[in-house]
């Protein structure tokens, strides 16, 4: 039987993929999109059969991010994977399919009183897809990231086998946490059909206290004031020019004791507002955007290192993103992150270029070195033995 056949008979919405579907210029052979966890493992299992590759695909808002696969026989399409399976207020706990959009399941939620503390940016991104990106926003520095709020998730396996860890367990994999092992695997370990998060209860009262800051030892100064003071912000942001903005979370009166003292702490030019100023929790604009990491401290070798032309986007938790416009052509972009990583090298960090026009990913290293390589191709050869998943899509051509 002809593979496009033999994965009709299995779902619903097969067809052949068009070369407007291609990732990052790969075109995918065939385009499946299942409704049920049942409908995807068997999509998964015909790939298999058929030593057919698997290319997830959610809401392409990040479908751009990491290498090209090396090949993509089949693109798993998950918009119909889209229910809220579960929203357990009384325990803060809710069970959503892959495909759901982030911003749908945040006004679900909201019904209740209750949120998931990602805040991502791109809000229209999926479940899976935040996931498999470990994507987060500003709250990130109170709340984590995916691997902190998954408490359970179920995933279909390359031969087809659904798996889970955490929550309702009806099959759990011995030894792994899967939330925490697919919080940013790139689709390269599995195809994530549902997942369980912690959740939190809105606030009540929020205020953002805003100031603005010139250069490097100012903005370091504002910024290490207020994460060594008392005043317990739900997250911080530096944003490009200069700005540094707080976020406080909680009861009235209490918020707006801590905004005032947060004001004080930032200065005569600090801003008590009910709304975030613009720019908060988005990417910064250019056509290539890095992620950064490391300790809060090392900002200040951060902006020195960009200086005052290049956007950034930094948060309290020593997060951040640098977009490069696309006047910068591929040698500049490369000075750029060479010099990047030699600063943060010192802090222990990294600098991974999430997207970039062709033309600078031929120039350039996106991912850096990763200490862990070795390790992430054991996990690799254990949970996708053939290389079927999203072949070449992480680090290393995993």
């Amino acid at each position: 039987m002809r593979p496009l056949d033999a994965l009709a008979k299995v779902c619903g919405d097969v067809r052949p993929g068009e070369p407007a579907e291609g990732v990052l210029g790969v075109e995918p052979a065939f385009v499946a999109a299942p409704k049920t966890v049942a409908e995807a493992a068997e999509v998964m299992r015909v790939a298999a059969e058929n030593g057919l590759t698997i290319v997830p695909r959610g809401a392409e808002t990040r479908l751009d991010w990491g290498t090209p696969p090396a090949r993509c026989d089949v693109l798993v399409d998950t918009h119909r994977l889209d229910k809220l399976i579960e929203h357990t207020a009384g325990d803060l706990v809710a069970k959503a399919e892959a495909g759901l959009p982030m911003d749908r399941l945040s006004e679900r939620l909201a019904e209740c009183g209750q949120r998931l503390a990602l805040d991502v940016p791109l809000p229209g991104s999926t479940v899976g897809g935040t996931i498999a990106t470990a994507a987060a926003g500003p709250l990130r520095s109170l709340y984590g990231t995916p691997r902190n709020l998954v408490i359970g998730l179920t995933v279909v396996r390359a031969d087809g086998q659904v798996a889970k860890s955490g929550g309702k367990v009806v099959k759990n994999v011995a030894g792994y946490d899967l939330g925490r092992l697919f919080s940013g695997s790139y689709g390269t370990l599995g195809l994530i059909v549902e997942a369980t998060f912690r959740l939190h209860p809105v606030p009540s009262a929020t205020a953002y206290v805003t100031c603005a800051v010139d250069g490097p030892e100012d903005t370091n100064d504002a910024v290490q004031t207020v994460l060594h003071s008392p005043v317990a912000p739900s997250a911080l942001e530096y944003i490009s020019p200069g700005t540094v903005t707080v976020l406080l979370e909680g009861v009235p009166d209490g918020v707006a004791a801590r905004a005032r003292q947060t004001a004080e702490l930032l200065g005569e030019n600090a801003e008590i507002r009910e709304n975030a100023p613009d720019g908060w929790s988005l990417y910064p604009d250019g056509t290539t955007l890095i992620d950064i990491g490391a300790p809060p401290p090392s900002l200040r070798d951060v902006l020195t290192t960009l200086g005052p032309d290049i956007d950034l986007t930094w948060s309290g938790s020593g997060h951040g993103y640098v977009g490069l416009p696309a006047e910068l052509g591929p040698d500049e972009v490369a000075d750029v992150l060479d010099r990047l990583r030699n600063a943060l090298s010192r802090h222990r960090g990294h600098a991974v270029v999430r997207y970039a026009p062709q033309e600078v990913r031929d120039e350039i290293d996106l991912w850096g070195p990763i200490p862990a390589l070795a390790l992430m191709r054991r996990v690799k050869d254990q949970f996708d033995p053939d290389h079927r998943l999203s072949p070449g899509r992480f680090a290393g051509g995993i």
